[in-house]
């Protein structure tokens, strides 16, 4: 078997003990991946950036939040985080309340038309894995599953956490 790389699969280390070939095919599919959420989004272009669709996603899998835990989320800040959520507030894809319990303090969340448009990008996301994912060997299948769910379990061990979950098409 040849991976992405085009290396044997012979599991093969570098001087520095890093195992070569797999880092290979991850990086290979990850790029892969990367290209499916791009195009994924490139539909809804028009009505969102990259950037404010992933401040979307991440409020669709966060829920209602507040300014500066959102910011921390998405590694910026607060000013950057506030100039997104305006323009998305603007589109009625993000609403902007008082929250009951203290008054200082503003929740964010997806209006209905912002989880139609989170909700458009997964179903084309999925459906592309999906089309990948049927042409690999059944047998092939479950060990994939396996080494994937080792793969995600390890960056949890490391502290890693994904932006937004696999149910999101992520």
């Amino acid at each position: 078997m040849t991976t992405p790389g085009g290396a044997a699969d012979d599991a093969r280390s570098s001087a520095d003990g890093e195992p070569d070939d797999f880092v290979t095919a991850v990086l290979a599919v990850s790029w892969l991946l990367v290209g499916i959420s791009t195009r994924s989004v490139e539909d809804v272009n028009e009505r969102v950036t990259l950037t404010q669709f992933r401040t979307l996603a991440v409020l669709a899998d966060r829920g209602q939040t507040n300014l500066s835990k959102l910011a921390a989320e998405l590694d910026v800040n607060a000013s950057t985080a506030m100039r997104v959520i305006d323009r998305l507030v603007a589109g009625d894809l993000v609403s902007r309340t008082e929250n009951p319990a203290s008054r200082r303090e503003v929740v964010l969340c997806l209006t209905p038309a912002g989880e139609r448009l989170v909700g458009e990008v997964v179903v084309k996301r999925r459906a592309a894995v999906a089309d990948l994912v049927r042409a690999i060997p059944t047998a092939d299948q479950a060990t994939l599953v396996s080494c994937l769910r080792a793969f995600t379990a390890a960056a949890e061990t490391a502290g890693m956490r994904p932006a937004a979950p696999a149910s999101l098409g992520w």
